[in-house]
This record gives C-alpha cells, sequence and structure tokens, in this order.
C-alpha cells in the first residue's frame, strides 16, 4: 500500500475558512496512519505552532508507548497557501531547509507590510525574489488549461522545486479534469501531486465549515447556495481512499513520499539568538551582568550589602551562568535605564519580583530577600524556560518605551506578541444564531445567559432560566454549533505590550505585519507559541497608577524638597494602614473595588505582608477554594491554625512550612504547587504542567487533567478528602486568574505608596 501525506490543510487560522483547529488535523492524520501532514494557511503561518504543539504530545505519547522506539513514524511539516493579489493561482508553499524558512517569513512580511492590518497582499514577483529552497505546488483553477505558463514561469526560477496539484472532489467530471492536469504536468515537465485540499479533519466537521463560511460572507444559511461547499468531502481521508481516487494517476500519490522526503525543515531548527547588548571591549556578557550587579548593590544597600542577600545574587547570577540568561537581563536593564533616564516611572512585576538581580539592577522594586520569595518560580534549570519579566511603565508615556525599542533595534529585529481573538459563548451564540436565522432578540437573550465574557459553555439550565426551550431544534442546533465554534480563532490583535527581540532578522523567524495602530508592527505568534518555542519575550506594559505616582513624586519634589523613588519611600507608616483598615481606599491602586473595600476592615492590614494578602485574597482562586473566611477566622484569632497532615511515615509537619506564613490556608499560586509537589507529590515535569496550566488564565483551560492525580494521590497519603477538593478548587481558580505571590507583592508595593 502505498503512503500518503495530506499537504493542502486549511486550519481555523485561515480566518473563517477552516472548521479544525491544527491540533486536530495532526491527531486525525495520525489515526488514519497518514506518513505525514502539512498545515499551510491562507498567507500566514499563525496556526503552525498549535500543530507543531500536538505533534510534540503525540511524539511524547508514542514514546512512552513504546519503549524501544526513538521517535514517532510521522513528520509535522509547515507552510502557507499563497494567495495572489495578482491572478495568479493560490501556490502551497513548504519550506525545504532553515533558509526556506526565512524566505517564507520575509515573502508574507512583504505582502503584510504594504497592506492594512490583517490583509496580505502578495504578487508573482514577490515569490520569485523569495523562492529559494522553497517547495512549491500550484492549485489549479476550475478551468485548469491557463496554468501552463504559471508552471513555465515558476520551474525557471525554482527548477525542481514545482508541482502541479490535483484533488479529486467528487464535484463531476473528476476524472476527466485530472487527465487533463497529467497532460499539463507532462508538457511542463512538472511532478502531478495528489492532494484532497481540506478544510476540516473529520466529515462531522462539516455542518461548521457551513456556519463560518457564512459568517466570513455575512450571509444566513437559507440563503448562502452556491457559497457553501458542494459536499461533505474536504476532510482527512485515509491512504486507501486516496489511492483509490487516484487509480488513474497512481505516481500522484507516491509523490506525496518524494515531497514529504525533501523538507529538512521542522520549527524546532529555529534556534533563537537573543540580541547583543552593547558590553564594554573585553568583557563577556555574563561578566558585564555581574559587575553591573555589584556596582548597583551599594545603591539599595546604603549600610551594605546583607550576607543573606550577597549569598541570593551570588546564587542567581550562578544559575542565570548556566542557563546564558546573561543578554535577557542586560536587554531588560537597558529599556529601565532608558524609562530612568527620560524619568518615566517603571517597576518590573510578575514573577520577576522574585529575584534579587532584578531589584538591585532596578528593574523591581520589591526586596525578595525580605519577603522570601522564591527565585526558581522565576526562572530554574528544571523547567527550561526563558525567563519572562513583565515591566509596568506610565501609561502616559509608554509609547516612548515602545518607540525607543523599535528605533533600538529596528523595524526587523523587533516585533510585538500577537493576541489571537477567540469565539467565546456570547460571540459565538451571537454569529451562528444569525447564520441559522434566529431573531435578534432570541440571540441576545441567548448570549445573555453567559455571565462575564469567558466562560467555556453555554449552559442548557441557564438557556431554561432565560425563557427559552432547549430542546426545540433549532435553538438546540445553534447551542451545538455554538460549543463547536468555542475557541475557534476569530483574528489575530496585537499584544499588549509583549516584545520579541532578535540578534538577527525577526523577519526570518516569523512573520510581521503592521498593527491597527500607527507605528506599531507585530508578529503572527502569540504568547503561547513564542513560549512553546523557546522565544523569549520583554513585556513592556503601561499602568496608569504609575503615571499618578510620578506626578505625585514630582509635586514633592518641587514644593517639599523631598526625591522619592518606589523603593525609598518610608516603609511601615502607621498611618496608611489606619486609612486602610477604615476602607477608606478609593482612589487607591488594586483595593478601590467594593469587594477590596468591604474586606479591608476585616484583615485590617496593619504590615506591607498583609497587603500581599489583600491583593491575592479577593480573587477567585482564594474564593473558589474555600479559603477566605478561614483565613479570616485564623487571623483574629477565632479558630486554631491547623495543618492537615498525612500518614505515617510521611512527616505530620510537612506543609507547616508551605502554609505558615497564611496561616494553614493556601492563597498563593506557588504554595497551590508546593502543595502538589509535596502532599500529592507531584515531580518537577507534573508541577510545571500544573503552573502551566494555571497560566493560562481565561483560555481554555487544561487544569482538569490534573484534578484526580491531585486530589487522589492527597488522599492515598492520609489527607482528607475534602481538604484535597478544596485545595484543587483554588487552583481550578487560579486557573481563571492566578495570583503569585510575586505579582502580588509588586502590586502591594503600589498599593502602599498609593495609599
Amino acid at each position: 500500500m502505498t503512503g500518503y501525506c495530506e499537504l493542502a490543510v486549511t486550519s481555523n487560522f485561515s480566518f473563517l475558512r477552516g472548521a479544525s483547529h491544527p491540533g486536530d488535523f495532526v491527531a486525525r492524520a495520525i489515526e488514519l496512519g497518514h506518513t505525514g501532514v502539512g498545515i499551510a494557511d491562507r498567507n500566514t503561518v499563525a496556526g503552525v505552532v498549535r500543530g507543531y504543539s500536538a505533534y510534540k504530545s503525540a511524539c511524547d505519547a508514542y514514546c512512552a508507548a513504546h519503549e524501544d522506539a526513538a521517535r514517532l513514524p510521522f513528520r509535522y511539516v509547515v507552510g502557507a497557501r499563497l494567495v495572489f493579489a495578482d491572478g495568479t493561482p493560490d501556490i502551497l508553499a513548504y519550506p525545504e531547509t532553515r533558509a526556506g524558512w526565512a524566505n517564507l517569513c520575509r515573502l508574507l512580511s512583504t505582502g503584510n507590510l504594504r497592506a492594512e492590518k490583517g490583509d496580505c497582499i502578495l504578487h508573482e514577483a514577490d515569490l520569485v525574489r523569495f523562492s529559494d529552497a522553497l517547495l512549491l505546488i500550484v492549485m489549479p483553477p476550475d478551468a485548469p488549461e491557463g496554468i501552463a505558463p504559471v508552471l513555465t514561469r515558476l520551474s525557471r526560477h525554482a527548477p525542481g522545486a514545482v508541482w502541479l496539484g490535483a484533488a479529486m472532489g467528487y464535484r463531476g467530471g473528476d476524472r476527466r479534469r485530472l487527465a487533463r492536469l497529467q497532460d499539463i504536468a507532462a508538457a511542463t515537465d512538472v511532478p502531478l501531486i495528489a492532494l484532497n485540499d481540506v478544510l476540516y479533519h473529520d466529515p462531522g466537521q462539516r455542518p461548521l465549515q457551513d456556519v463560518v463560511t457564512c459568517i466570513r460572507e455575512g450571509c444566513t444559511l437559507d440563503s448562502a447556495g452556491y457559497r457553501l461547499e458542494a459536499n461533505a468531502e474536504r476532510h482527512l481521508k485515509p491512504a486507501e481512499e486516496m489511492t483509490r481516487l487516484f487509480r488513474d494517476a497512481p505516481e500522484a500519490v507516491a509523490e506525496t513520499q518524494n515531497f514529504l522526503i525533501r523538507i529538512d525543515f521542522s520549527l524546532e531548527h529555529l534556534t533563537y539568538q537573543y540580541p547583543e547588548e552593547p558590553i564594554p571591549p573585553g568583557k563577556t556578557p555574563q561578566g558585564w551582568l555581574e559587575e553591573l550587579v555589584w556596582r548597583h548593590a551599594p545603591f539599595r544597600y546604603p549600610d551594605g550589602v546583607p550576607d543573606k542577600v550577597a549569598r541570593l545574587l551570588e546564587q542567581e547570577l550562578a544559575l542565570i551562568d548556566q542557563l546564558d540568561y546573561a543578554q535577557y537581563f542586560l536587554t531588560i536593564h537597558d529599556i529601565v535605564r532608558f524609562a530612568n533616564d527620560q524619568g518615566i516611572l517603571c517597576q518590573g512585576r510578575g514573577s520577576a519580583a522574585n529575584s534579587s538581580v532584578c531589584y538591585v539592577l532596578g528593574i523591581t522594586a520589591v526586596d525578595p530577600a525580605e519577603h522570601d520569595l522564591l527565585f526558581a518560580r522565576f526562572i530554574s534549570s528544571e523547567r527550561k524556560e526563558p525567563p519572562d519579566i513583565d515591566v509596568d511603565f506610565e501609561h502616559e508615556r509608554r509609547e516612548e518605551v515602545i518607540q525607543h525599542i523599535y528605533d533600538r533595534y529596528g523595524r526587523t529585529r523587533a516585533g510585538i506578541a500577537a493576541t489571537v481573538i477567540h469565539y467565546r459563548p456570547r460571540s459565538a451564540i451571537r454569529e451562528v444564531g444569525k447564520v441559522l436565522g434566529l431573531t435578534e432578540d432570541i440571540t441576545a437573550r441567548l448570549a445573555g445567559t453567559v455571565w462575564g465574557s469567558w466562560g467555556t459553555e453555554i449552559a442548557q439550565k441557564h438557556v431554561r432560566e432565560a425563557g427559552i426551550d432547549p430542546d426545540n431544534p433549532v435553538i438546540g442546533r445553534a447551542i451545538d454549533l455554538a460549543t463547536q465554534l468555542l475557541g475557534f480563532p476569530r483574528h489575530l490583535s496585537q499584544h499588549v505590550g509583549g516584545f520579541v527581540l532578535t540578534r538577527d532578522r525577526l523577519d526570518e523567524i516569523v512573520p510581521i505585519g503592521n498593527a491597527a495602530m500607527e507605528d506599531r508592527t507585530f508578529i503572527e505568534w502569540d504568547k503561547d507559541d513564542i513560549e512553546a518555542l523557546g522565544l523569549m519575550k520583554v513585556d513592556v506594559l503601561g499602568l496608569g497608577m504609575l503615571t499618578c505616582i510620578r506626578k505625585c513624586l514630582d509635586l514633592m519634589r518641587d514644593h517639599c524638597g523631598i526625591d522619592y523613588g518606589l523603593a525609598d519611600v518610608p516603609q511601615e507608616d502607621p498611618a496608611v494602614y489606619d486609612m486602610l483598615c477604615a476602607g477608606d481606599s478609593i482612589g487607591v491602586f488594586q483595593v478601590e473595588s467594593r469587594a477590596q473595600i468591604n474586606m479591608l476592615p476585616r484583615l485590617r492590614p496593619r504590615a506591607f505582608y498583609d497587603l500581599v494578602i489583600q491583593v491575592a485574597i479577593v480573587r477567585p482562586g482564594p474564593i473558589q477554594g474555600d479559603m477566605v473566611h478561614p483565613y479570616l477566622r485564623r487571623r483574629n484569632g477565632e479558630e486554631d491554625e491547623v495543618y492537615p497532615s498525612p500518614k505515617p511515615p510521611h512527616d505530620p509537619n510537612e506543609l507547616r512550612e508551605v502554609l505558615g506564613r497564611t496561616k494553614g490556608v493556601p492563597l498563593f499560586q506557588e504554595q497551590a504547587m508546593k502543595i502538589a509537589m509535596v502532599a500529592a507529590e507531584f515531580s518537577d515535569e507534573e508541577a510545571n504542567g500544573l503552573r502551566r496550566a494555571m497560566a493560562t488564565f481565561r483560555n481554555v483551560g487544561t487544569i482538569h487533567t490534573f484534578e484526580q492525580k491531585m486530589v487522589e494521590r492527597m488522599v492515598a497519603r492520609g489527607y482528607e478528602r475534602d481538604f484535597a477538593e478544596r485545595c484543587f478548587n483554588q487552583i481550578k481558580g487560579f486557573g481563571e486568574y492566578g495570583f503569585p505571590e510575586s505579582h502580588a507583592a509588586s502590586f502591594a508595593k503600589l498599593v502602599y505608596i498609593s495609599s
């Protein structure tokens, strides 16, 4: 039997054209026994990393099940379907080598940058310019006779790298059309290659395909007519079926294997080199970073660097050296130094607040030694992931910092990450309702059943509560299709400030396009894609309160002669805590919501760490985990501190160290991770998987996959099931909005200063 690889796959990242996720195509192709699959979306590579992640997971599962296997006998290849503005037929372009990938990215960037956001204007001349190391499959139009000149021209520029695609779509006259294509291929000396030109991974996706077509065309299903596909044949098919369809041209199916063998490129070849920062002659990046750290330390510790801090700095610098991250820290330092030179207030937050190096360099304003924050939450040798430093700048002046980065690195070496805007319940039910012809009042009532914007389902009980019968066939169909549409990408937007910076050309790693905002360019991958490929990003975020604080500091300096920065505002002022205990916090950062104002007189903060808890406790994690009231009762002396313990021979005090500062109640992300590692004996790999699941924030979460493992392991070791389930409910809350202790500490600093 001949092997087969489908190379014409349009996923849902060809926005509103494909009806399956990239990962679904990978899984289905493996299930069908294909030798490989290629994702080629319309003028974009935005979805290829999603398929790559699914492929890696499949490889890991296969190798775990087959201990003697080195790798999964399956190839995942990536390319793009080039759609031209000058009448040239569509062409599937696959990079043969790493150089081919660079050319494909530069080709797509060229089309993106001459168009407005969301569009790509390409001409055949562009392809000719960047055709080196690309393998090209020309997709013939309905009337294929005029395709020969295109094949001849491309073969002249890319000899031996051009194919003619053929698909058998059950549209009538397939065999006659195939014969014509064979004649054209023979006349132009171009191989014929078999395709199914798929739009969805399984025939059951056909109704959803019709829906996304109608959304794209702005029409109802009843009026769509010939705009819909003629049948349900554009799905992945077994090799036997493709062989049967191409029985008159068996060489076309065999050619898919010849094509696959030619490709010597994978996304794992995208080795990332961080930008080289200006370093004095004779210095290494690591040596210069260490010199800067020890030079700046006395400014943070004018009475001498404490022994504990010196040890922390030495440990952190050793790990930074081991993982070769010095350039990254120098880049962040350079951006913060620019902001300081311009009088722009800024503060690093998130897990970077765990780092003494970041504190000494002025990137963060919270001393991690003072608050026992965990550096391993920031970077560790086990995680093998680049650090991620978020820096908040005054919102009124952040654009100055952004334009400095563009000027410093150039448009070809700096770009903002994308954000994939997905369908959520409200948008999904509204769009599907329009397609099915439901009236506006019905779709509005259905959309109104969803609380908030981030749900993951359209619950039938809520539909009934809205006075609508979910058993009505049309309503039921609308809910079913809208549920399938959840999580589908709608379009790409730009991230609020996540920059990717490179040593060489960024547009040879990933295509760049114009953002809607003037003088902004962004890449096609979002933060999850960047993390999956091990690329580093720098978050340049805007914060309104920093603008307020900077103006206050300016007034104090001008009128009182007092010159403060974020790190040297006098600490533990009793008047600040008196004000907060009274709930007088309108205008104070983070604690002016009704829920926070209600909590302040109950928690009664009297020290900085109380503010850290105040910031973190009014969040979905602690609330869903039923941790708020137990903490308050213990803080007020109404309940004894209890530390759940396992059965012998396990250490009965193993959780006291984890939960001691929060009176036996887990409130922070780090504590949730520690409980999983200590009480459920999660490995480093499992704990990191849990951390990543918590970090998905409002995306479609994967946290539930850890529930049984964690709860049952804790119960097996002697913990009460109720405690184990409450711990995990808290973690599920973090899936909606996670709050690490380091992040809370950074925000608490601004709570105190703004108070």
